[in-house]
């Protein structure tokens, strides 16, 4: 194959390569084309993927039939893309970053051809990869993660093919727990075999145990403390059950979710600091740490936790749509920073909403601070306004000071965004003492007189009050 070096389109502007064409990228590439026009700033991004810009998050949801067509969950073509000045060369995979050389290789994935395009500046956006186990027979027809557009549909052409009605889900983190619902959805006898000792390892046990209820009543079967050790195959060569040391689950379709680890596989070849948890390192303006022209955002690095102090890979939409906004503004001459996250996340089972902020009871202790917990039971709307639903709040405060670390937040309707109240708290270090004096909207439509939010603030007010100075 040849490999050639791909010129500049116009001599006096300066080149911006963009890896990758999802949230973080294509949001850097089209913020630092808002900054910049093509006569200053020529902007070339690759992705070896079918689609661009789209919502991964959205996938379970697609599969489960919520949303009618996979092109909903698309933001913005990459004929939209070009449009706008932005060179965007889809089924185009970087093989290899040459930073002393300032280009990036490429391979065409359909046919293979290679060539070099330099850069002045460069973002890395290669996403995350979802944990596929080392398994017996995890290759096999009917098992399937779930990271891109591409992957959904597999599953779906899976779905519909297929006689059998029973799936399997290994793992039940957001992504097992959501895919879980959408098989239910889709008439599917589901079990879910995770490890740990209640899903949503996000929460802690206690608070998982609701969620634990809340799938059971859904149908779902629920296997927890099981490692799986392999996946069995028919005559066929696809997929029978699923094995762990103690048992085995009859299977039609296995979906991996297992969770997400950085795709950092070309950072690390070309030499770049990478994070305990395999992310790439950045500064505050998101430039990749000791380079001056390397910006990197979304699942493929790691932040600050403002809560602990350490550095974290969350891999979020939100997230990635942030950083590369900060990219974008910095690549097209502007200035602008990312502080870090706070760790706000939620999700659902059927009308069950999940949410959490801040740190976990073992996020805590790793950190080596002391604090108290408190939990309380509330409702989502006044108790004498029809409709009001039961809602569980965990709230953790530092002993000492009684700053607030984290809330989790299980209930119906309501629920899951009332964590945002503990987000704005936390990004400004409030103490649970603070936050009883909050202004929050009211009506009996809405929240009891106390929301349960602040209901659970005055508890823990008391809690700190009460505990050894």
């Amino acid at each position: 194959m040849s490999i050639s070096r791909t010129s500049r389109a116009n001599g006096s502007a300066e080149r911006l390569v963009v890896i990758g064409g999802d949230a973080a990228g294509m949001s850097a590439a089209s913020q630092a084309r808002r900054l910049k026009g093509p006569e200053e700033l020529e902007i070339v991004a690759f992705e070896r993927g079918h689609f661009s810009s789209f919502s991964a998050c959205g996938i379970p949801y697609w599969v489960g039939g919520a949303v009618a067509a996979r092109d909903e969950l698309i933001a913005r073509t990459p004929e939209e893309h070009r449009a706008r000045d932005i060179d965007l060369r889809m089924r185009t995979e970087v093989t290899e970053i040459d930073v002393a050389g300032g280009r990036v290789r490429a391979r065409n994935v359909d046919s293979g051809a290679e060539s070099w395009t330099s850069y002045d500046k460069l973002v890395i956006a290669t996403g995350a990869r979802p944990i596929r186990p080392d398994l017996p027979g995890v290759d096999a027809p009917g098992v399937h993660g779930v990271q891109t557009l591409d992957d959904g549909q597999a599953l779906l052409d899976t779905l519909t093919g297929m006689p059998g009605r029973r799936a399997v889900v290994v793992g039940a983190g957001y992504i097992g727990v959501e895919m879980a619902e959408a098989l239910i959805a889709r008439g599917y006898e589901v079990t879910v075999v995770n490890r740990g000792s209640e899903p949503m390892a996000t929460l802690d046990p206690d608070m998982g145990r609701l969620v634990h209820r809340a799938m059971g009543g859904l149908g779902i079967t629920m296997v927890n403390d099981a490692e799986v050790t392999k996946i069995l195959t028919g005559e066929d060569g696809g997929v029978r059950a699923v094995g762990t040391e103690a048992a085995e689950f009859p299977a039609d379709v296995v979906v991996l979710g297992i969770g997400v680890r950085p795709e950092t596989t070309l950072a690390r070849a070309a030499g770049l600091p990478l994070g305990e948890h395999g992310g790439l390192l950045t500064d505050l303006a998101m430039r990749v740490r000791g380079h001056r022209n390397i910006w990197a955002g979304g699942d493929c690095v790691e932040v600050l936790d403002l809560v602990s102090g350490r550095e974290r890979h969350i891999a979020l939409g939100t997230h990635a749509n942030k950083h590369g906004q900060v990219i974008g503004t910095n690549a097209g001459g502007g200035y602008a920073t990312f502080p870090g996250v706070v760790g706000t996340a939620v999700s659902k089972v059927c009308d069950l909403e999940i949410a959490r902020t801040g740190l976990r009871e073992k996020d805590a202790r790793r950190a080596g601070l002391q604090y108290v917990t408190v939990t309380i039971e509330s409702t989502s709307r006044a108790g004498y306004y029809p409709g009001a639903a039961p809602m569980t709040v965990k709230m953790l405060a530092e002993r000492r000071t009684g700053q607030l670390l984290g809330v989790q937040i299980v209930g119906r309707e309501g629920a899951a965004k009332r964590v945002d109240i503990a987000a704005v708290a936390l990004t400004a270090r409030m103490t649970v003492e603070e936050m009883t004096s909050l202004d929050l909207g009211y009506a009996p439509p809405f929240s009891p007189v106390w929301d349960p939010v602040l209901v659970a603030a005055r508890k823990a007010v008391t809690a700190v009050r009460n505990g050894p100075g």
